[in-house]
Protein backbone atom coordinates (compact mmCIF):
# COMPACT_ATOMS: atom_id res chain seq x y z
CA UNK A 1 0.00 0.00 0.00
CA UNK A 2 1.04 3.54 -0.64
CA UNK A 3 1.92 5.68 2.30
CA UNK A 4 -0.86 7.41 3.65
CA UNK A 5 -1.57 10.65 2.03
CA UNK A 6 -3.33 12.54 5.41
CA UNK A 7 -6.18 12.35 2.55
CA UNK A 8 -9.56 10.76 3.59
CA UNK A 9 -12.39 10.06 1.18
CA UNK A 10 -16.02 9.46 2.73
CA UNK A 11 -18.20 6.85 0.47
CA UNK A 12 -21.99 6.17 0.63
CA UNK A 13 -23.10 3.01 -1.44
CA UNK A 14 -26.67 2.07 -2.42
CA UNK A 15 -27.57 -0.75 0.22
CA UNK A 16 -28.11 -3.51 -2.42
CA UNK A 17 -25.21 -6.29 -3.30
CA UNK A 18 -24.68 -5.01 -7.15
CA UNK A 19 -23.83 -2.02 -5.68
CA UNK A 20 -21.69 -2.63 -2.65
CA UNK A 21 -19.61 -4.72 -4.21
CA UNK A 22 -18.01 -2.11 -7.01
CA UNK A 23 -18.23 0.57 -3.77
CA UNK A 24 -15.99 -1.55 -1.87
CA UNK A 25 -13.60 -2.22 -4.33
CA UNK A 26 -13.40 1.36 -5.26
CA UNK A 27 -12.81 1.51 -1.43
CA UNK A 28 -10.16 -1.22 -1.70
CA UNK A 29 -8.41 0.82 -4.22
CA UNK A 30 -8.28 4.43 -2.74
CA UNK A 31 -6.95 2.60 0.21
CA UNK A 32 -4.16 1.37 -1.85
CA UNK A 33 -3.58 4.95 -3.46
CA UNK A 34 -3.28 6.41 0.37
CA UNK A 35 -6.70 7.37 1.22
CA UNK A 36 -8.11 6.75 4.26
CA UNK A 37 -11.56 5.37 4.02
CA UNK A 38 -15.25 6.05 5.80
CA UNK A 39 -18.01 4.46 4.69
CA UNK A 40 -21.79 5.60 5.41
CA UNK A 41 -24.18 3.44 4.95
CA UNK A 42 -28.10 2.24 5.97
CA UNK A 43 -29.63 -0.14 8.41
CA UNK A 44 -30.79 -1.53 5.71
CA UNK A 45 -28.46 -4.28 4.20
CA UNK A 46 -25.79 -2.62 6.63
CA UNK A 47 -21.76 -4.38 5.09
CA UNK A 48 -19.91 -6.00 7.66
CA UNK A 49 -17.42 -3.93 9.36
CA UNK A 50 -15.12 -6.55 10.61
CA UNK A 51 -14.69 -7.71 6.87
CA UNK A 52 -13.04 -4.40 6.48
CA UNK A 53 -10.65 -3.50 9.71
CA UNK A 54 -8.98 -0.81 7.82
CA UNK A 55 -12.09 1.10 7.40
CA UNK A 56 -14.58 3.28 9.22
CA UNK A 57 -18.08 2.91 9.26
CA UNK A 58 -21.02 5.15 10.26
CA UNK A 59 -24.23 3.65 10.15
CA UNK A 60 -27.37 5.77 9.87
CA UNK A 61 -31.30 5.19 10.05
CA UNK A 62 -33.13 4.51 7.25
CA UNK A 63 -36.67 4.40 8.15
CA UNK A 64 -37.65 1.11 6.43
CA UNK A 65 -39.98 -0.95 7.98
CA UNK A 66 -40.50 -5.17 7.26
CA UNK A 67 -43.24 -4.11 4.57
CA UNK A 68 -40.92 -1.60 2.54
CA UNK A 69 -37.83 -4.02 2.38
CA UNK A 70 -40.24 -6.81 1.51
CA UNK A 71 -41.50 -4.43 -1.99
CA UNK A 72 -40.82 -6.21 -5.48
CA UNK A 73 -40.43 -3.07 -6.38
CA UNK A 74 -37.15 -1.46 -6.79
CA UNK A 75 -37.60 1.54 -7.89
CA UNK A 76 -39.97 2.53 -5.42
CA UNK A 77 -37.82 0.96 -2.49
CA UNK A 78 -34.73 3.89 -4.18
CA UNK A 79 -37.40 6.50 -3.96
CA UNK A 80 -38.25 5.99 -0.32
CA UNK A 81 -34.68 5.14 1.03
CA UNK A 82 -33.96 8.82 -0.58
CA UNK A 83 -36.34 10.22 0.86
CA UNK A 84 -36.00 9.01 4.29
CA UNK A 85 -31.92 9.10 4.27
CA UNK A 86 -31.36 12.91 3.63
CA UNK A 87 -31.77 14.11 7.24
CA UNK A 88 -29.86 11.05 8.75
CA UNK A 89 -27.08 11.48 5.84
CA UNK A 90 -27.26 15.43 6.15
CA UNK A 91 -26.59 15.24 10.16
CA UNK A 92 -24.21 12.35 9.98
CA UNK A 93 -21.72 14.18 7.40
CA UNK A 94 -21.85 17.49 8.60
CA UNK A 95 -20.26 15.43 12.50
CA UNK A 96 -17.91 14.11 10.17
CA UNK A 97 -16.07 17.52 8.52
CA UNK A 98 -16.37 18.68 11.76
CA UNK A 99 -14.62 16.32 14.03
CA UNK A 100 -12.04 16.45 11.06
CA UNK A 101 -11.87 20.33 10.88
CA UNK A 102 -11.08 19.44 15.07
CA UNK A 103 -8.27 17.01 14.52
CA UNK A 104 -4.76 18.50 14.97
CA UNK A 105 -1.38 17.70 14.58
CA UNK A 106 -0.18 14.22 12.94
CA UNK A 107 -4.42 13.25 12.87
CA UNK A 108 -5.47 15.84 11.04
CA UNK A 109 -7.10 14.35 7.87
CA UNK A 110 -8.68 16.38 5.22
CA UNK A 111 -11.52 14.80 3.82
CA UNK A 112 -10.90 15.34 -0.42
CA UNK A 113 -14.76 14.36 -1.68
CA UNK A 114 -17.79 12.28 -1.66
CA UNK A 115 -18.25 9.23 -3.26
CA UNK A 116 -21.77 8.25 -3.86
CA UNK A 117 -24.00 5.66 -5.51
CA UNK A 118 -25.26 7.18 -8.83
CA UNK A 119 -28.95 5.99 -7.21
CA UNK A 120 -28.48 8.66 -3.96
CA UNK A 121 -30.31 11.49 -5.47
CA UNK A 122 -30.23 13.85 -2.64
CA UNK A 123 -26.76 14.44 -2.12
CA UNK A 124 -25.90 17.12 -4.46
CA UNK A 125 -27.81 19.55 -2.50
CA UNK A 126 -25.91 18.29 1.00
CA UNK A 127 -22.49 18.24 -0.65
CA UNK A 128 -23.37 21.98 -2.02
CA UNK A 129 -24.28 23.01 1.33
CA UNK A 130 -20.93 21.97 2.93
CA UNK A 131 -18.86 22.68 0.09
CA UNK A 132 -17.54 19.33 -0.30
CA UNK A 133 -16.50 18.08 -4.31
CA UNK A 134 -18.65 14.92 -5.04
CA UNK A 135 -18.08 11.96 -7.60
CA UNK A 136 -20.62 9.86 -8.98
CA UNK A 137 -19.81 5.93 -8.89
CA UNK A 138 -21.97 4.30 -11.35
CA UNK A 139 -22.59 0.43 -11.54
CA UNK A 140 -23.81 0.06 -14.97
CA UNK A 141 -22.19 0.28 -18.82
CA UNK A 142 -21.31 3.91 -20.20
CA UNK A 143 -23.58 3.13 -22.78
CA UNK A 144 -26.60 1.64 -20.62
CA UNK A 145 -26.33 4.57 -18.36
CA UNK A 146 -26.40 7.12 -21.25
CA UNK A 147 -29.47 5.11 -23.02
CA UNK A 148 -31.80 4.46 -20.10
CA UNK A 149 -32.73 7.98 -19.43
CA UNK A 150 -35.13 7.84 -22.50
CA UNK A 151 -36.99 5.02 -20.72
CA UNK A 152 -40.21 6.87 -19.76
CA UNK A 153 -40.47 8.52 -23.56
CA UNK A 154 -40.04 4.93 -24.75
CA UNK A 155 -42.60 3.88 -21.73
CA UNK A 156 -45.25 6.46 -22.90
CA UNK A 157 -45.04 5.18 -26.55
CA UNK A 158 -48.48 2.87 -26.53
CA UNK A 159 -47.58 1.68 -29.67
CA UNK A 160 -44.76 -0.09 -28.59
CA UNK A 161 -46.36 -1.52 -25.81
CA UNK A 162 -48.51 -3.10 -27.80
CA UNK A 163 -46.50 -4.60 -30.30
CA UNK A 164 -45.75 -8.09 -30.75
CA UNK A 165 -43.48 -9.42 -27.71
CA UNK A 166 -41.57 -11.42 -29.90
CA UNK A 167 -40.12 -8.79 -32.26
CA UNK A 168 -36.50 -8.98 -32.85
CA UNK A 169 -36.33 -5.26 -34.21
CA UNK A 170 -33.33 -3.34 -32.41
CA UNK A 171 -34.52 -0.29 -30.44
CA UNK A 172 -32.75 2.70 -31.79
CA UNK A 173 -33.47 4.64 -29.43
CA UNK A 174 -31.52 2.05 -27.50
CA UNK A 175 -29.41 -0.51 -29.08
CA UNK A 176 -28.88 -3.22 -29.03
CA UNK A 177 -32.04 -4.01 -27.23
CA UNK A 178 -34.46 -5.53 -28.88
CA UNK A 179 -38.28 -4.51 -29.32
CA UNK A 180 -39.23 -7.89 -27.23
CA UNK A 181 -36.70 -6.87 -24.08
CA UNK A 182 -38.25 -3.51 -24.16
CA UNK A 183 -41.58 -4.52 -24.04
CA UNK A 184 -40.62 -7.06 -20.94
CA UNK A 185 -38.77 -4.36 -19.60
CA UNK A 186 -40.74 -1.48 -19.92
CA UNK A 187 -44.14 -4.07 -18.18
CA UNK A 188 -42.43 -3.70 -15.10
CA UNK A 189 -44.21 -1.60 -12.09
CA UNK A 190 -42.30 1.45 -12.52
CA UNK A 191 -44.62 4.38 -11.14
CA UNK A 192 -41.69 6.39 -10.00
CA UNK A 193 -39.48 5.94 -12.95
CA UNK A 194 -39.44 9.06 -14.53
CA UNK A 195 -39.27 11.52 -11.39
CA UNK A 196 -36.51 9.04 -10.22
CA UNK A 197 -34.63 9.04 -13.43
CA UNK A 198 -34.94 12.59 -13.90
CA UNK A 199 -33.19 13.26 -10.47
CA UNK A 200 -30.09 11.01 -10.98
CA UNK A 201 -29.61 12.68 -14.09
CA UNK A 202 -29.86 16.23 -12.61
CA UNK A 203 -27.48 14.65 -9.64
CA UNK A 204 -25.11 13.76 -11.81
CA UNK A 205 -24.69 16.33 -14.58
CA UNK A 206 -23.92 18.66 -11.49
CA UNK A 207 -21.09 16.35 -10.01
CA UNK A 208 -17.53 16.31 -9.93
CA UNK A 209 -17.08 13.51 -12.12
CA UNK A 210 -18.37 9.93 -12.98
CA UNK A 211 -16.82 6.97 -11.87
CA UNK A 212 -17.64 3.77 -14.18
CA UNK A 213 -16.13 0.98 -12.15
CA UNK A 214 -17.67 -1.67 -14.52
CA UNK A 215 -16.59 0.06 -17.93
CA UNK A 216 -13.15 0.31 -19.87
CA UNK A 217 -12.38 1.42 -23.30
CA UNK A 218 -12.88 -1.79 -24.30
CA UNK A 219 -16.04 -2.19 -23.64
CA UNK A 220 -18.22 1.02 -24.42
CA UNK A 221 -15.43 2.20 -27.03
CA UNK A 222 -18.62 3.91 -28.92
CA UNK A 223 -20.09 5.34 -25.82
CA UNK A 224 -17.46 7.03 -23.80
CA UNK A 225 -16.71 10.09 -26.12
CA UNK A 226 -20.40 10.33 -26.30
CA UNK A 227 -20.54 10.68 -22.82
CA UNK A 228 -17.93 13.04 -22.26
CA UNK A 229 -20.24 15.59 -24.55
CA UNK A 230 -22.99 14.95 -23.01
CA UNK A 231 -22.40 15.36 -19.03
CA UNK A 232 -19.54 17.77 -19.33
CA UNK A 233 -18.06 16.24 -15.91
CA UNK A 234 -14.85 14.39 -16.38
CA UNK A 235 -15.35 10.46 -16.78
CA UNK A 236 -13.41 7.94 -15.33
CA UNK A 237 -13.84 4.07 -16.69
CA UNK A 238 -11.72 2.02 -14.21
CA UNK A 239 -13.45 -1.03 -14.81
CA UNK A 240 -13.49 -3.68 -14.02
CA UNK A 241 -12.41 -2.90 -10.46
CA UNK A 242 -12.89 -6.28 -9.27
CA UNK A 243 -9.77 -7.38 -10.99
CA UNK A 244 -7.47 -5.51 -8.52
CA UNK A 245 -9.57 -6.84 -5.20
CA UNK A 246 -11.80 -9.41 -5.14
CA UNK A 247 -15.93 -8.90 -3.99
CA UNK A 248 -15.80 -11.72 -1.45
CA UNK A 249 -15.38 -9.97 1.17
CA UNK A 250 -18.42 -7.34 1.05
CA UNK A 251 -20.52 -10.27 0.52
CA UNK A 252 -24.33 -9.78 2.13
CA UNK A 253 -25.06 -13.50 2.43
CA UNK A 254 -22.99 -16.02 3.86
CA UNK A 255 -21.42 -18.26 1.32
CA UNK A 256 -21.43 -21.82 0.50
CA UNK A 257 -17.72 -22.97 -0.06
CA UNK A 258 -18.60 -26.96 0.19
CA UNK A 259 -18.82 -26.12 -3.55
CA UNK A 260 -15.05 -25.63 -4.16
CA UNK A 261 -13.99 -29.29 -3.33
CA UNK A 262 -16.74 -30.22 -5.22
CA UNK A 263 -15.49 -28.85 -8.23
CA UNK A 264 -12.31 -30.28 -7.67
CA UNK A 265 -13.40 -33.25 -8.55
CA UNK A 266 -15.16 -32.14 -11.98
CA UNK A 267 -13.80 -32.58 -15.54
CA UNK A 268 -11.76 -29.40 -17.05
CA UNK A 269 -14.68 -26.75 -18.26
CA UNK A 270 -17.52 -29.89 -18.24
CA UNK A 271 -19.71 -27.80 -15.04
CA UNK A 272 -22.49 -25.41 -15.84
CA UNK A 273 -22.47 -22.47 -12.96
CA UNK A 274 -26.20 -20.95 -12.33
CA UNK A 275 -26.68 -18.19 -10.69
CA UNK A 276 -29.56 -15.74 -11.14
CA UNK A 277 -27.85 -12.52 -8.46
CA UNK A 278 -29.14 -11.08 -5.05
CA UNK A 279 -32.56 -9.46 -6.87
CA UNK A 280 -34.45 -11.76 -8.97
CA UNK A 281 -37.08 -14.10 -8.67
CA UNK A 282 -38.43 -16.87 -9.81
CA UNK A 283 -41.95 -19.25 -9.68
CA UNK A 284 -41.56 -22.94 -8.58
CA UNK A 285 -42.42 -24.45 -11.70
CA UNK A 286 -39.95 -21.95 -13.31
CA UNK A 287 -37.38 -23.79 -10.97
CA UNK A 288 -38.23 -27.26 -11.71
CA UNK A 289 -37.78 -26.44 -15.57
CA UNK A 290 -34.37 -25.27 -14.73
CA UNK A 291 -33.55 -28.16 -12.84
CA UNK A 292 -35.17 -30.71 -15.66
CA UNK A 293 -33.13 -28.89 -18.38
CA UNK A 294 -30.16 -28.61 -16.42
CA UNK A 295 -30.18 -32.39 -15.63
CA UNK A 296 -31.31 -33.35 -18.68
CA UNK A 297 -28.28 -31.98 -20.63
CA UNK A 298 -26.34 -34.85 -18.59
CA UNK A 299 -23.53 -32.04 -17.64
CA UNK A 300 -22.66 -31.65 -13.96
CA UNK A 301 -24.03 -28.19 -12.41
CA UNK A 302 -23.45 -26.01 -9.71
CA UNK A 303 -27.14 -23.99 -8.93
CA UNK A 304 -27.59 -21.60 -6.71
CA UNK A 305 -30.76 -20.90 -5.20
CA UNK A 306 -31.17 -18.14 -2.80
CA UNK A 307 -33.18 -18.39 -0.02
CA UNK A 308 -36.62 -16.73 -0.59
CA UNK A 309 -35.90 -16.42 -4.22
CA UNK A 310 -38.07 -18.42 -5.47
CA UNK A 311 -41.91 -17.31 -4.84
CA UNK A 312 -43.81 -18.87 -2.24
CA UNK A 313 -41.63 -21.36 -0.67
CA UNK A 314 -38.45 -21.04 1.49
CA UNK A 315 -36.06 -22.16 -0.63
CA UNK A 316 -35.88 -25.85 -3.02
CA UNK A 317 -38.87 -27.16 -2.01
CA UNK A 318 -40.54 -26.81 -5.38
CA UNK A 319 -38.63 -29.68 -7.12
CA UNK A 320 -39.92 -32.62 -6.17
CA UNK A 321 -38.55 -35.54 -4.42
CA UNK A 322 -38.11 -38.12 -7.72
CA UNK A 323 -36.70 -35.05 -9.46
CA UNK A 324 -34.46 -34.11 -6.85
CA UNK A 325 -32.79 -37.55 -6.48
CA UNK A 326 -31.95 -37.20 -10.37
CA UNK A 327 -30.83 -33.57 -9.79
CA UNK A 328 -28.49 -34.89 -7.03
CA UNK A 329 -26.84 -37.58 -9.34
CA UNK A 330 -25.02 -34.75 -11.40
CA UNK A 331 -25.79 -31.18 -9.58
CA UNK A 332 -24.98 -29.44 -6.27
CA UNK A 333 -27.65 -26.81 -5.22
CA UNK A 334 -26.35 -24.39 -2.77
CA UNK A 335 -27.57 -21.04 -1.28
CA UNK A 336 -25.13 -18.87 -2.02
CA UNK A 337 -21.93 -19.37 -3.71
CA UNK A 338 -17.98 -18.05 -3.85
CA UNK A 339 -18.82 -16.62 -7.33
CA UNK A 340 -15.42 -14.90 -8.27
CA UNK A 341 -13.59 -18.41 -7.11
CA UNK A 342 -16.26 -20.27 -8.91
CA UNK A 343 -15.59 -18.63 -11.93
CA UNK A 344 -11.58 -19.06 -11.76
CA UNK A 345 -12.17 -22.68 -11.06
CA UNK A 346 -11.24 -24.97 -14.22
CA UNK A 347 -14.19 -27.09 -14.17
CA UNK A 348 -16.51 -23.92 -15.51
CA UNK A 349 -17.52 -24.58 -18.98
CA UNK A 350 -20.47 -22.04 -19.12
CA UNK A 351 -22.09 -20.08 -17.04
CA UNK A 352 -26.05 -19.82 -16.91
CA UNK A 353 -26.89 -15.90 -15.89
CA UNK A 354 -29.22 -13.15 -15.20
CA UNK A 355 -26.60 -10.85 -16.71
CA UNK A 356 -26.33 -8.41 -13.99
CA UNK A 357 -23.28 -6.00 -15.00
CA UNK A 358 -21.15 -8.04 -11.70
CA UNK A 359 -21.82 -10.98 -13.07
CA UNK A 360 -21.03 -10.20 -16.46
CA UNK A 361 -17.67 -9.13 -15.77
CA UNK A 362 -16.31 -11.47 -14.15
CA UNK A 363 -17.49 -14.07 -16.37
CA UNK A 364 -15.55 -12.31 -19.03
CA UNK A 365 -12.65 -12.06 -16.63
CA UNK A 366 -12.09 -15.59 -16.26
CA UNK A 367 -12.83 -16.38 -19.94
CA UNK A 368 -16.28 -17.94 -19.21
CA UNK A 369 -18.85 -18.43 -21.93
CA UNK A 370 -22.59 -17.02 -20.92
CA UNK A 371 -25.92 -18.41 -21.65
CA UNK A 372 -28.09 -15.43 -20.87
CA UNK A 373 -31.73 -15.39 -18.93
CA UNK A 374 -32.04 -11.56 -17.56
CA UNK A 375 -34.93 -10.82 -15.56
CA UNK A 376 -35.13 -6.97 -15.26
CA UNK A 377 -34.20 -3.71 -15.66
CA UNK A 378 -30.27 -3.40 -17.14
CA UNK A 379 -30.07 -7.10 -17.51
CA UNK A 380 -31.79 -7.09 -20.63
CA UNK A 381 -29.24 -5.18 -22.56
CA UNK A 382 -25.90 -6.39 -21.19
CA UNK A 383 -27.56 -9.85 -22.58
CA UNK A 384 -28.12 -8.28 -25.64
CA UNK A 385 -23.89 -7.09 -25.65
CA UNK A 386 -23.21 -11.05 -24.36
CA UNK A 387 -25.18 -12.69 -27.44
CA UNK A 388 -24.94 -9.84 -30.03
CA UNK A 389 -22.10 -7.64 -30.28
CA UNK A 390 -19.51 -9.25 -27.90
CA UNK A 391 -20.79 -12.66 -29.43
CA UNK A 392 -19.32 -14.45 -26.29
CA UNK A 393 -22.91 -16.44 -25.00
CA UNK A 394 -26.10 -17.84 -26.49
CA UNK A 395 -29.30 -15.98 -25.23
CA UNK A 396 -32.36 -18.06 -24.11
CA UNK A 397 -34.71 -15.46 -25.67
CA UNK A 398 -36.74 -15.34 -22.21
CA UNK A 399 -37.40 -18.90 -22.75
CA UNK A 400 -37.72 -21.13 -19.13
CA UNK A 401 -38.04 -24.35 -20.88
CA UNK A 402 -36.11 -27.48 -20.00
CA UNK A 403 -35.46 -28.30 -23.84
CA UNK A 404 -34.28 -24.75 -24.29
CA UNK A 405 -31.85 -24.88 -21.65
CA UNK A 406 -30.70 -28.42 -22.24
CA UNK A 407 -30.19 -27.23 -26.02
CA UNK A 408 -28.39 -24.17 -24.93
CA UNK A 409 -26.05 -26.13 -22.67
CA UNK A 410 -25.55 -28.60 -25.04
CA UNK A 411 -24.27 -26.02 -28.10
CA UNK A 412 -22.37 -24.16 -25.59
CA UNK A 413 -20.10 -26.96 -24.15
CA UNK A 414 -19.77 -29.01 -27.61
CA UNK A 415 -19.06 -28.24 -31.50
CA UNK A 416 -18.28 -25.55 -33.77
CA UNK A 417 -20.57 -22.98 -32.79
CA UNK A 418 -19.29 -23.15 -28.70
CA UNK A 419 -15.72 -23.18 -29.86
CA UNK A 420 -16.45 -20.25 -31.79
CA UNK A 421 -18.11 -18.40 -28.96
CA UNK A 422 -15.01 -19.69 -26.34
CA UNK A 423 -12.51 -18.39 -29.15
CA UNK A 424 -13.90 -14.92 -29.19
CA UNK A 425 -14.52 -15.07 -25.31
CA UNK A 426 -10.80 -15.46 -24.70
CA UNK A 427 -10.23 -12.64 -27.10
CA UNK A 428 -12.07 -10.62 -25.03
CA UNK A 429 -11.06 -11.46 -21.92
CA UNK A 430 -7.25 -10.34 -23.19
CA UNK A 431 -8.22 -7.01 -24.07
CA UNK A 432 -10.38 -6.44 -20.71
CA UNK A 433 -6.80 -7.67 -18.89
CA UNK A 434 -4.15 -5.61 -20.88
CA UNK A 435 -6.93 -2.45 -20.10
CA UNK A 436 -6.36 -2.65 -16.33
CA UNK A 437 -2.17 -3.28 -16.59
CA UNK A 438 0.12 -0.39 -16.85
CA UNK A 439 -0.59 2.28 -19.33
CA UNK A 440 -3.73 0.13 -20.57
CA UNK A 441 -6.99 2.53 -21.07
CA UNK A 442 -8.80 1.36 -17.40
CA UNK A 443 -5.24 1.82 -15.80
CA UNK A 444 -4.71 5.29 -17.10
CA UNK A 445 -7.84 6.22 -16.07
CA UNK A 446 -7.47 5.41 -12.57
CA UNK A 447 -4.43 6.79 -12.11
CA UNK A 448 -6.49 10.30 -13.59
CA UNK A 449 -8.92 9.88 -11.22
CA UNK A 450 -6.52 10.12 -8.24
CA UNK A 451 -5.06 12.70 -9.63
CA UNK A 452 -8.58 14.36 -9.97
CA UNK A 453 -9.36 13.71 -6.40
CA UNK A 454 -6.16 14.08 -4.86
CA UNK A 455 -6.63 18.34 -6.76
CA UNK A 456 -9.92 18.82 -4.47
Amino acid sequence: MDQNNGRRVVLFPLPIQGCINPMFQMAKILHSKGFSITVIHTRFNAPKASSHPLFTFLEIQDGLSETDIRTDDNTWLFTLLNRRCEAPFRDCLTKLLKSSDLETGEKKQRISCLIHDSGWTFTGSVAESLKLPRLVLNVYTISYFRSHFALPKLRRDVNLLSQDPDQDDVVQEFPPLRKKDLVRLLKEKREYLEPYLNMILESTKSSSGIIFVMSCEELDQDSLPKAREEFKVPIFAIGPSHSKFPASSSSLFTQDETCIPWLDKQEDRSVIYVSFGSLASMTGPELIEIACGLRNSGQPFLLVVRVGSVKGTEWIEAIPEELMAKVNEKGKIVKWAPQQEVLKHRAIGGFLTHNGMNSVVESICEGVPMICLPCFWDQFLYARLVSDVWRVGLHLEHRIERNEIESAIRRLLFGSEGEAIRERMTLLKDKVERSVEENGSAYRSLESLIDHISSF
